[in-house]
Order: C-alpha cells, then sequence, then structure tokens
C-alpha cells in the first residue's frame, strides 16, 4: 500500500472513532508498527491528526462513532483470488427457490457473480451485495433497518425488533476476522450483534475464509465451533487449522484459485 493511500486510511479511521491504535491500523494496512507509527508523526506534524500514546486521535472527535475494521475498497483487493474461488464454491450450495442471508464482507462479496442466474431470497446487511444483487440479477433482497457504515459498506442496527426476527434461512454465509479453537472471531461489538442475529435465522452456518484467518485472532468470539457446519477455504490451509475443524466436526470444502492465480502469487 502507497504512503499517501496508507495515511488517507488513517485520517478516515481517525474521523469514524476518537481514538484508534496502531495494531487497529496495522491490521487495517497490512503495514509494519514502525511504518504507522512514522504515517502518524507526519500526520501529526502536519497537523492532521494528534499523537497520542499508543495510537492516534482526531483533532475534532467524531460525534458518530464507526465500527474497526479495514474499509471495504481496501479489504477487497486483499487474497481475491482465493475470496473468488471460495465464493464460487459458496454458490454451487444454493438452490433456486433458498432463502439464504449473506453476511456483510469482501469474500462474501463476490458471491455476487455467480448469484446472477440464481432465483433466491437473500437477506444481507451489505449495502454493496444488496446494491449489486438488485441491479444485476432477479433475486428478491431484502436488507435489515439500521445505519449505513459508508467505509465497511454494512448496515447494522442495535435493534433486536428488525425484520432479520422474521427471516428464515437454509444457509447463512459470512466471513470472519479470524478463526481459532474457541471459534469464529470478530473485533467489534457491533458487528457481533449484528452476525448473532442473523446467525439464529439460520439453520446451516458456511463460514467463507482464506487461509491466512487461521492465523488471526481478535476479542470477540460471535459463535463457536461446533455451531458451523462448513468452512470453505484455500489450499493454503495448516495441517493444525484442518486437524483443528476435524475435531470440532467442522466440513471442510477447499476451493482452490485458477493455476494461473496461483502461479501470479507464487512469483
Amino acid at each position: 500500500m502507497h504512503e499517501r493511500e496508507r495515511q488517507k486510511l488513517i485520517l478516515n479511521a481517525v474521523q469514524e472513532r476518537p481514538v484508534v491504535t496502531v495494531m487497529e491500523l496495522v491490521d487495517m494496512t497490512g503495514t509494519s508498527e514502525a511504518t504507522i507509527r512514522r504515517d502518524i508523526s507526519a500526520l501529526h506534524l502536519q497537523g492532521k491528526l494528534r499523537r497520542v500514546r499508543g495510537g492516534a486521535e482526531a483533532l475534532h472527535p467524531p460525534q458518530f462513532i464507526g465500527i474497526a475494521g479495514r474499509p471495504f475498497k481496501v479489504a477487497e483487493a486483499v487474497n481475491i483470488d482465493a475470496k473468488r474461488a471460495i465464493a464460487e464454491k459458496a454458490v454451487e450450495l444454493c438452490e433456486d427457490g433458498d432463502s439464504i442471508i449473506i453476511n456483510g464482507g469482501t469474500t462474501a462479496f463476490q458471491m455476487v457473480h455467480a448469484l446472477a442466474d440464481k432465483r433466491l431470497q437473500v437477506l444481507t446487511n451489505s449495502f454493496p451485495i444488496a446494491e449489486h444483487l438488485a441491479k444485476h440479477s432477479r433475486n428478491t433482497v431484502m436488507v435489515p433497518g439500521g445505519t449505513i457504515y459508508r467505509e465497511q459498506g454494512l448496515i447494522l442496527s442495535p435493534l433486536d425488533n428488525d425484520v432479520t426476527q422474521n427471516f428464515y434461512a437454509r444457509r447463512m454465509f459470512m466471513g470472519a476476522q479470524g478463526v481459532g479453537r474457541l471459534g469464529i472471531m470478530e473485533r467489534d461489538p457491533q458487528l457481533l450483534h449484528s452476525e448473532q442475529k442473523l446467525i439464529d435465522r439460520a439453520e446451516e452456518l458456511i463460514v467463507l475464509v482464506d487461509s491466512s484467518k487461521f492465523a488471526q485472532r481478535s476479542s470477540l468470539v460471535v459463535c463457536a465451533l461446533d455451531r458451523v457446519d462448513t468452512i470453505i477455504t484455500d489450499d493454503g490451509i495448516s495441517d493444525e487449522a484442518a486437524t483443528m475443524l476435524d475435531k470440532a466436526g467442522v466440513a471442510v470444502t477447499i476451493a482452490e484459485a485458477p493455476a494461473a492465480a496461483r502461479g501470479a502469487q507464487s512469483a
């Protein structure tokens, strides 16, 4: 990520939350702690933010608090070939007439292309997914009420009595911040609340994660592994992670990226 793009991301982050930590920015940008500290110092000297111990804060703290996580446009390009392959495997599980839930996320977003020829009832809290399916498919699309978080492209509500409570889904598809022994992990309490509401409305839970997510951890557990029916991932999954899932009774589907894409990644 270029310096200008990285610093723009930092400024956007401090405008969404009063204080952003160095480690949160490391995760958002995929760069080193030292690089983030240099960026914060530079932006502090330019008078664009205030450097604080362990992070940065806005000069004028926001009235509206956003959610933690990489902006959609930044996360969308990360491991894109694996995400596309995973999403295509996910759509193979969908049959015309099904009711499904697609939780917001950049891997789940890749499902929209293969869903174009389907006839499903889709509930999603993702603004980009809802917009794409409404424009480019004949699927019936429903969204919950709530606030649109522009950076992450999500529609979230703190209330329990929204449209989700009356929806039934054969399957729910969702991504994750991380996957570990304790379960599926997320980093933001609002995302946790939204995802748990949606999970309750689905018979089967399908988790879409590229293999890098098995090395990532967060402080919030959305659900235990025994609630997950299937994890779709790429062939980079470690033997240790595969064994963990097998012991938890989670089925694993491997989605292989096209050979040309694998060759480009290894070059």
